[in-house]
Protein backbone atom coordinates (compact mmCIF):
# COMPACT_ATOMS: atom_id res chain seq x y z
CA UNK A 1 0.00 0.00 0.00
CA UNK A 2 1.50 3.17 -1.39
CA UNK A 3 0.61 6.19 0.58
CA UNK A 4 -0.49 9.86 -0.86
CA UNK A 5 0.90 12.16 -0.26
CA UNK A 6 4.09 11.08 0.49
CA UNK A 7 7.54 12.96 -0.35
CA UNK A 8 8.56 16.56 -1.21
CA UNK A 9 6.22 19.26 0.40
CA UNK A 10 6.44 22.90 -1.02
CA UNK A 11 8.57 24.12 1.24
CA UNK A 12 11.26 21.36 0.69
CA UNK A 13 10.57 21.83 -2.77
CA UNK A 14 11.25 25.32 -2.90
CA UNK A 15 14.15 25.33 -0.80
CA UNK A 16 16.35 22.60 -2.82
CA UNK A 17 15.29 24.51 -5.99
CA UNK A 18 16.87 27.61 -4.47
CA UNK A 19 20.35 26.22 -3.77
CA UNK A 20 19.83 24.75 -7.31
CA UNK A 21 19.19 27.96 -8.66
CA UNK A 22 21.56 29.91 -6.87
CA UNK A 23 24.55 27.21 -7.80
CA UNK A 24 23.35 27.97 -12.33
CA UNK A 25 23.15 31.58 -11.63
CA UNK A 26 26.44 32.12 -9.09
CA UNK A 27 28.27 28.96 -10.10
CA UNK A 28 30.20 27.01 -7.50
CA UNK A 29 30.39 27.30 -4.41
CA UNK A 30 27.29 28.09 -3.03
CA UNK A 31 27.91 28.19 0.87
CA UNK A 32 24.47 26.51 2.74
CA UNK A 33 24.07 26.96 6.25
CA UNK A 34 22.72 23.92 7.95
CA UNK A 35 21.39 21.20 5.75
CA UNK A 36 18.88 22.97 3.11
CA UNK A 37 16.76 20.15 4.05
CA UNK A 38 16.81 16.69 6.31
CA UNK A 39 17.28 14.32 3.98
CA UNK A 40 20.74 12.59 3.17
CA UNK A 41 20.49 11.81 -0.61
CA UNK A 42 19.28 15.33 -0.98
CA UNK A 43 22.60 16.66 0.47
CA UNK A 44 24.47 14.57 -1.11
CA UNK A 45 23.51 15.24 -4.40
CA UNK A 46 23.22 19.45 -4.08
CA UNK A 47 26.97 18.59 -2.57
CA UNK A 48 28.42 16.74 -6.07
CA UNK A 49 27.02 19.65 -7.84
CA UNK A 50 28.78 22.08 -5.55
CA UNK A 51 26.99 23.31 -2.42
CA UNK A 52 29.18 23.46 0.25
CA UNK A 53 27.66 22.95 3.63
CA UNK A 54 28.59 24.79 6.68
CA UNK A 55 27.15 24.94 10.36
CA UNK A 56 27.25 28.11 11.33
CA UNK A 57 28.22 31.78 8.95
CA UNK A 58 31.75 32.47 10.26
CA UNK A 59 32.47 29.68 8.31
CA UNK A 60 31.56 31.25 5.03
CA UNK A 61 34.11 33.58 3.34
CA UNK A 62 33.40 36.80 2.91
CA UNK A 63 31.81 38.04 0.50
CA UNK A 64 30.29 34.54 -0.30
CA UNK A 65 26.61 33.51 -1.22
CA UNK A 66 24.79 31.75 1.62
CA UNK A 67 21.44 30.01 1.36
CA UNK A 68 19.63 29.75 4.54
CA UNK A 69 17.72 26.18 5.36
CA UNK A 70 14.25 25.73 5.05
CA UNK A 71 13.77 25.35 9.09
CA UNK A 72 14.44 29.24 9.21
CA UNK A 73 16.92 31.04 11.15
CA UNK A 74 17.26 33.23 14.11
CA UNK A 75 17.90 36.93 13.68
CA UNK A 76 20.90 36.92 14.96
CA UNK A 77 22.06 34.44 11.89
CA UNK A 78 20.97 37.53 9.64
CA UNK A 79 22.63 39.97 11.64
CA UNK A 80 26.58 38.05 11.25
CA UNK A 81 25.37 37.72 7.79
CA UNK A 82 25.59 41.27 6.87
CA UNK A 83 28.81 41.62 9.20
CA UNK A 84 30.39 39.49 6.79
CA UNK A 85 29.00 40.76 3.69
CA UNK A 86 27.27 37.28 2.81
CA UNK A 87 25.25 37.68 0.46
CA UNK A 88 22.19 35.63 2.26
CA UNK A 89 19.24 34.00 -0.21
CA UNK A 90 16.48 32.87 2.97
CA UNK A 91 14.82 29.74 1.86
CA UNK A 92 13.07 29.40 5.14
CA UNK A 93 9.49 27.59 4.34
CA UNK A 94 6.93 30.07 4.29
CA UNK A 95 4.96 28.33 6.82
CA UNK A 96 7.73 28.45 9.27
CA UNK A 97 8.58 32.62 8.80
CA UNK A 98 4.40 32.36 9.74
CA UNK A 99 5.20 31.20 12.66
CA UNK A 100 8.63 33.11 13.11
CA UNK A 101 5.74 36.04 12.52
CA UNK A 102 3.08 34.94 14.83
CA UNK A 103 5.70 34.34 17.81
CA UNK A 104 7.12 38.20 16.69
CA UNK A 105 3.30 39.51 17.13
CA UNK A 106 2.63 37.79 20.74
CA UNK A 107 6.12 39.01 22.21
CA UNK A 108 5.31 42.08 21.01
CA UNK A 109 2.09 41.96 23.30
CA UNK A 110 4.06 40.96 25.66
CA UNK A 111 2.66 37.44 25.39
CA UNK A 112 4.67 34.63 27.47
CA UNK A 113 4.61 31.99 24.41
CA UNK A 114 4.80 28.22 24.89
CA UNK A 115 6.27 26.81 21.65
CA UNK A 116 5.51 23.10 21.64
CA UNK A 117 8.41 21.06 19.54
CA UNK A 118 11.93 19.31 19.95
CA UNK A 119 14.79 20.62 21.66
CA UNK A 120 17.83 21.41 19.49
CA UNK A 121 15.94 20.93 16.42
CA UNK A 122 16.66 23.81 14.27
CA UNK A 123 13.40 24.88 13.31
CA UNK A 124 12.93 25.44 17.01
CA UNK A 125 15.99 27.57 17.71
CA UNK A 126 15.25 29.26 14.87
CA UNK A 127 11.38 30.50 16.15
CA UNK A 128 12.61 30.86 19.64
CA UNK A 129 15.29 33.16 18.44
CA UNK A 130 12.73 35.69 17.51
CA UNK A 131 11.80 36.35 21.11
CA UNK A 132 14.16 34.25 23.53
CA UNK A 133 12.33 36.28 26.62
CA UNK A 134 9.54 35.45 25.56
CA UNK A 135 9.39 31.65 24.74
CA UNK A 136 9.93 28.60 26.24
CA UNK A 137 10.20 25.12 24.90
CA UNK A 138 7.18 22.38 25.70
CA UNK A 139 9.08 19.13 24.15
CA UNK A 140 6.22 17.30 24.49
CA UNK A 141 3.06 16.18 27.04
CA UNK A 142 5.33 15.76 30.13
CA UNK A 143 7.38 18.95 29.72
CA UNK A 144 3.80 20.63 31.01
CA UNK A 145 4.51 20.53 34.44
CA UNK A 146 7.51 22.42 33.94
CA UNK A 147 5.45 25.43 32.58
CA UNK A 148 6.28 28.83 34.60
CA UNK A 149 4.37 31.64 33.25
CA UNK A 150 3.67 35.04 34.84
CA UNK A 151 0.26 35.70 33.89
CA UNK A 152 -2.05 32.85 33.22
CA UNK A 153 -4.37 34.79 31.33
CA UNK A 154 -1.85 35.85 28.96
CA UNK A 155 -0.44 32.89 27.47
CA UNK A 156 -0.46 31.82 23.72
CA UNK A 157 0.93 28.39 21.90
CA UNK A 158 2.43 27.64 18.82
CA UNK A 159 4.42 24.94 17.78
CA UNK A 160 7.37 23.09 15.16
CA UNK A 161 5.69 22.45 12.25
CA UNK A 162 7.11 19.10 11.52
CA UNK A 163 5.17 17.52 14.78
CA UNK A 164 3.29 14.35 15.10
CA UNK A 165 -0.59 16.04 15.24
CA UNK A 166 -2.23 13.58 18.18
CA UNK A 167 0.80 14.35 20.48
CA UNK A 168 0.78 18.50 20.17
CA UNK A 169 -3.03 18.29 20.46
CA UNK A 170 -2.15 16.20 23.65
CA UNK A 171 0.49 18.31 25.27
CA UNK A 172 -2.50 21.55 24.23
CA UNK A 173 -4.79 19.34 26.41
CA UNK A 174 -2.60 18.93 28.88
CA UNK A 175 -1.41 22.52 29.11
CA UNK A 176 -4.99 23.85 29.01
CA UNK A 177 -5.79 21.84 32.45
CA UNK A 178 -3.16 23.53 33.97
CA UNK A 179 -3.67 26.97 32.03
CA UNK A 180 -7.29 27.18 31.03
CA UNK A 181 -6.99 30.43 29.32
CA UNK A 182 -4.04 29.52 27.12
CA UNK A 183 -4.60 31.02 23.37
CA UNK A 184 -4.14 28.87 20.31
CA UNK A 185 -2.17 30.22 17.03
CA UNK A 186 -4.78 32.36 15.06
CA UNK A 187 -4.30 29.49 12.21
CA UNK A 188 -2.50 25.94 12.67
CA UNK A 189 1.11 26.27 13.11
CA UNK A 190 1.73 21.90 12.10
CA UNK A 191 2.12 22.40 8.42
CA UNK A 192 -0.33 20.65 5.58
CA UNK A 193 1.90 18.48 4.49
CA UNK A 194 2.88 17.17 7.68
CA UNK A 195 -0.72 16.80 8.67
CA UNK A 196 -1.80 15.21 5.19
CA UNK A 197 0.60 12.49 5.26
CA UNK A 198 0.17 11.73 8.86
CA UNK A 199 -3.30 11.05 7.99
CA UNK A 200 -2.65 8.60 5.05
CA UNK A 201 -0.78 6.78 7.26
CA UNK A 202 -2.68 6.19 9.71
CA UNK A 203 -5.82 5.29 7.50
CA UNK A 204 -3.79 2.21 5.42
CA UNK A 205 -1.08 1.28 8.97
CA UNK A 206 -4.13 -1.00 10.48
CA UNK A 207 -3.95 -3.43 7.27
CA UNK A 208 -0.38 -3.57 6.94
CA UNK A 209 2.52 -5.78 8.85
CA UNK A 210 5.16 -4.23 8.42
CA UNK A 211 5.45 -0.16 7.09
CA UNK A 212 8.59 0.79 5.37
CA UNK A 213 9.54 5.02 5.98
CA UNK A 214 11.76 6.52 3.63
CA UNK A 215 13.64 9.50 5.31
CA UNK A 216 16.26 10.42 7.40
CA UNK A 217 16.52 10.01 10.88
CA UNK A 218 17.42 13.65 11.82
CA UNK A 219 14.53 14.51 9.74
CA UNK A 220 11.66 15.35 12.11
CA UNK A 221 8.61 14.58 10.24
CA UNK A 222 9.81 11.07 8.89
CA UNK A 223 10.45 9.86 12.31
CA UNK A 224 6.76 11.13 13.34
CA UNK A 225 5.48 8.68 10.31
CA UNK A 226 7.17 5.81 12.07
CA UNK A 227 5.88 6.77 15.05
CA UNK A 228 2.41 7.47 13.96
CA UNK A 229 1.89 4.12 11.55
CA UNK A 230 3.15 2.14 14.90
CA UNK A 231 0.39 3.99 16.84
CA UNK A 232 -2.06 3.68 14.48
CA UNK A 233 -1.95 -0.20 14.37
CA UNK A 234 1.02 -1.08 12.32
CA UNK A 235 2.53 -4.28 13.62
CA UNK A 236 6.48 -3.34 12.90
CA UNK A 237 7.52 0.23 11.52
CA UNK A 238 10.83 1.21 9.86
CA UNK A 239 12.40 4.14 8.40
CA UNK A 240 14.96 3.85 6.11
CA UNK A 241 17.03 6.55 3.54
CA UNK A 242 17.31 3.82 0.84
CA UNK A 243 16.03 0.77 -0.45
CA UNK A 244 19.38 -1.40 0.36
CA UNK A 245 18.85 -0.85 4.20
CA UNK A 246 15.82 -2.69 4.08
CA UNK A 247 16.61 -6.00 6.13
CA UNK A 248 14.77 -9.00 4.58
CA UNK A 249 13.61 -10.23 7.74
CA UNK A 250 11.48 -7.37 8.34
CA UNK A 251 9.41 -9.18 5.77
CA UNK A 252 9.62 -12.23 6.91
CA UNK A 253 5.76 -13.87 7.62
CA UNK A 254 4.55 -10.24 5.78
CA UNK A 255 1.96 -9.86 3.01
CA UNK A 256 0.88 -6.27 3.37
CA UNK A 257 3.92 -3.43 3.04
CA UNK A 258 3.12 0.09 3.62
CA UNK A 259 5.14 2.17 1.79
CA UNK A 260 5.85 6.24 2.67
CA UNK A 261 8.22 9.51 2.83
CA UNK A 262 9.21 12.36 4.81
CA UNK A 263 8.61 16.10 3.34
CA UNK A 264 12.07 15.88 2.58
CA UNK A 265 12.08 12.93 0.24
CA UNK A 266 12.55 12.70 -3.91
CA UNK A 267 10.11 10.18 -4.68
CA UNK A 268 12.91 8.67 -6.87
CA UNK A 269 13.94 6.91 -3.82
CA UNK A 270 10.33 5.59 -2.61
CA UNK A 271 10.19 4.22 -6.27
CA UNK A 272 13.68 2.38 -5.65
CA UNK A 273 12.16 0.70 -2.19
CA UNK A 274 8.90 -0.19 -4.41
CA UNK A 275 11.44 -2.31 -7.17
CA UNK A 276 13.50 -3.56 -3.81
CA UNK A 277 9.93 -4.64 -2.36
CA UNK A 278 8.79 -5.73 -6.11
CA UNK A 279 11.92 -7.96 -6.36
CA UNK A 280 10.88 -10.14 -2.66
CA UNK A 281 7.31 -10.61 -3.85
CA UNK A 282 5.79 -7.88 -3.14
CA UNK A 283 5.23 -6.58 -6.74
CA UNK A 284 1.18 -5.38 -6.43
CA UNK A 285 0.74 -1.69 -5.66
CA UNK A 286 -2.38 -0.37 -4.41
CA UNK A 287 -1.90 3.57 -4.12
CA UNK A 288 -4.34 5.46 -0.98
CA UNK A 289 -4.73 8.62 -1.80
CA UNK A 290 -6.62 10.98 0.91
CA UNK A 291 -5.68 14.55 -0.28
CA UNK A 292 -4.17 16.37 -3.84
CA UNK A 293 -1.71 18.83 -2.68
CA UNK A 294 -1.24 21.62 -5.04
CA UNK A 295 0.24 24.57 -3.45
CA UNK A 296 3.60 25.94 -4.61
CA UNK A 297 5.77 28.91 -3.36
CA UNK A 298 8.19 31.12 -5.22
CA UNK A 299 11.40 31.40 -4.81
CA UNK A 300 13.06 33.75 -2.46
CA UNK A 301 13.06 37.55 -3.59
CA UNK A 302 16.63 37.62 -3.28
CA UNK A 303 16.87 35.34 -6.03
CA UNK A 304 14.22 35.96 -8.49
CA UNK A 305 15.43 39.54 -8.30
CA UNK A 306 19.05 38.40 -9.32
CA UNK A 307 17.86 35.76 -11.52
CA UNK A 308 15.24 38.45 -13.56
CA UNK A 309 18.68 40.61 -13.66
CA UNK A 310 20.57 38.14 -15.58
CA UNK A 311 17.41 37.85 -17.82
CA UNK A 312 16.97 34.36 -16.37
CA UNK A 313 13.63 34.53 -14.86
CA UNK A 314 10.67 36.76 -16.10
Amino acid sequence: MLAKPRGYCAGVDRAVQTVEEALKLYGAPVYVRKQIVHNKHVVSTLEARGAIFVEENFEVPEGSTVVFSAHGVAPEVHDQARERNLKAIDATCPLVTKVHHEAKRFAAEDYDILLIGHEGHEEVIGTAGEAPEHIQLVDGPDDVENVVVRDPAKVVWLSQTTLSVDETMETVARLKTRLPLLQSPPSDDICYATSNRQHVIKEIAPECDVVIVVGSTNSSNSVRLVEVALGAGARAGHLVDYASEIQDEWLTGATTVGVSSGASVPDELVMEVLAHLAERGFGEVTEFTTAEERLTFSLPQELRRDMKAAGKAS
